[in-house]
């Protein structure tokens, strides 16, 4: 299935000290289901609300689900916003406009064509990304043009394709050809027969109906309706649901919740194929992501486990195989299968703990105190017994923050935590006060609605709105989408 490569965020980054200074957009997940999200070219929308230091935005707004750029996608709607009959018949024109030229039946059709030319008149257009017919040929005249394509290069499609290189949208690494033949070799081994790809975007050309679904990840969104998503469907209950695996490589940009939202959609599609006797099984699973998002994935998912394999592109300047210490790929693979039935290469510096009934890879030492093997980033990790816990070779413990951090860490920086009631032990999402806070912004938020319409009322009296206030207007409708981007 194909996905969007890229999703908007809240800016998380790691600050000097080791903890997170986090602002931004943050996404709600629980907007009322019986007010269908707004449609932008990606499917529906997602409802999001600015988080900044303690303090939630008191107006929440949608924005789209797959670009985090608005020069991407524009959309920008106000949650409470009412369009009129005008503005939402433009939207909807616009929409179909941003949709591929070829429709996925229009896809199939010449690509069957296409396999039957021989194999002197089978071409495709590097510039256009396109595979090419005889009619095609005098308009791509003027392009750069491989010839004699054969299928087993159709079966590569990523051999043909440029990968796209907007990290904002939709930038595109390619599994370095050791990464690709670990996964491959270890799904044999382990007895798969169908492998569910979610992520798989410009493939439509290259695959029959029943083998691709045009699909955002972000959003659950099936852009060919429901025979796509019966598509999906069908496959993943196949045989019971026996033999299928689902292998998942986000965008790093995206978000884990409506990641970890779509997911379980998918597995709930797929325990519909299950007897009552196999209710307790779980859809098998390999996500490839960072190793720093560990909590939040188990936070979803408490059966997944992360391993140690260090997963390689062969497009990407720092996530590369042969790296050391510090620069080595931080990309793993998360899964809910039994890391004991998973062989790591020992040719590729991996060993089996037989503490941890586990393959780890070589620097990473089984911890006594903490009867484990801890290290996350392929380094020895040092055990503190201040903190109880195994912590990075380059942090030390400061007395003053009562915590590990890196040497030069800023005492007096910002901490971690929770947004609504500033303790340490739980995220805003969690917080059992958040329905008090709620409470409080909702009523903020009626009162300047209350105020803006007392406002709209007087200035419309015999009047239109002047031209500075249509600018003003516009300019706080940019600020509030810059939050995509801060």
């Amino acid at each position: 299935m194909a996905a969007p490569r890229d999703g908007l965020g809240a800016v998380e980054t790691e600050g000097n000290g080791g903890r997170s200074e986090s602002s931004g957009a943050e996404v709600v997940l629980s907007s009322d289901p019986a007010t269908p999200a707004p449609l932008c070219p990606h499917g529906p929308t997602l409802l999001f609300v600015k988080v900044s230091q303690g303090r939630e935005g008191t107006r929440r707004f949608y924005a789209c689900s797959a670009c985090r750029d608005r020069k991407d996608c524009n959309f920008f709607q106000w949650e409470d916003e009412k369009l009129s009959g005008a503005r939402l018949a433009a939207r909807e024109a616009y929409n179909r406009r941003c949709q591929p030229p070829l429709s996925r039946m229009q896809c199939v059709e010449r690509y069957l064509k296409f396999i039957e030319l021989p194999l002197s008149q089978r071409k495709f257009c590097q510039r256009c990304q396109q595979l090419l017919l005889p009619d095609d040929w005098e308009k791509h005249g003027e392009h750069q043009v491989v010839g004699d394509v054969s299928l087993t290069q159709l079966k590569r499609p990523s051999r043909l394709l440029y990968p796209l290189e907007n990290k904002k949208t939709n930038a595109q690494y390619l599994f370095a050809d050791r990464s690709c033949q670990f996964l491959v070799d270890l799904l044999s081994t382990l007895g798969f027969r169908r492998v569910l790809c979610v992520g798989t975007p410009r493939y439509s050309q290259f695959y029959m109906e029943d083998s691709f679904c045009h699909y955002n990840m972000f959003n659950h969104h099936f852009f060919d309706g429901k025979a796509a998503l019966e598509v999906c469907r069908t496959f993943l209950q196949e045989d019971k649901g026996e033999g299928v695996i689902m292998v998942t490589d986000p965008p790093f940009g995206g978000l884990v919740e409506p990641l970890a939202v779509t997911f379980k959609k998918l597995i709930a599609m797929w325990k519909e194929g299950q007897s009552q006797d196999n209710s307790h099984k779980e859809l098998p699973i390999f996500w490839i992501f960072p190793y720093f998002f560990e909590s939040r994935i188990c936070q979803f998912f408490p059966s997944f486990c992360m391993l140690d394999y260090q997963v390689d592109y062969d497009n990407h300047a720092l996530y590369k195989h042969g790296k050391t210490g510090r620069k080595q790929s931080p990309v793993r693979i998360f899964t809910n299968i039994p890391p004991n039935k998973i062989i790591l290469p020992i040719e590729e510096g991996y060993r089996f703990c037989p503490l941890c009934q586990r393959y780890v890879s070589l620097e990473n030492q089984h911890c006594e105190h903490c009867n484990s093997c801890t290290s996350k980033d392929g380094r020895k990790w040092n055990h503190c017994f201040f903190c109880k816990k195994c912590v990075k070779p380059s942090w030390i413990h400061c007395s003053i923050c009562n915590h590990c951090a890196l040497p030069d860490h800023s005492c007096e920086g910002p901490k971690d935590g929770c947004f609504v009631c500033g303790e340490l032990d739980h995220k805003r999402s969690t917080c059992p006060n958040i329905s008090t806070s709620k409470k409080v912004n909702k009523a903020v938020r009626k009162k300047k609605q209350r105020k803006s319409n007392k406002m709209k009322m007087e200035t419309t009296k015999g009047q239109s709105m002047n031209h500075t206030s249509v600018t003003r207007k516009k300019e706080r409708r940019e600020t509030a989408h810059q939050y995509l981007c801060s």
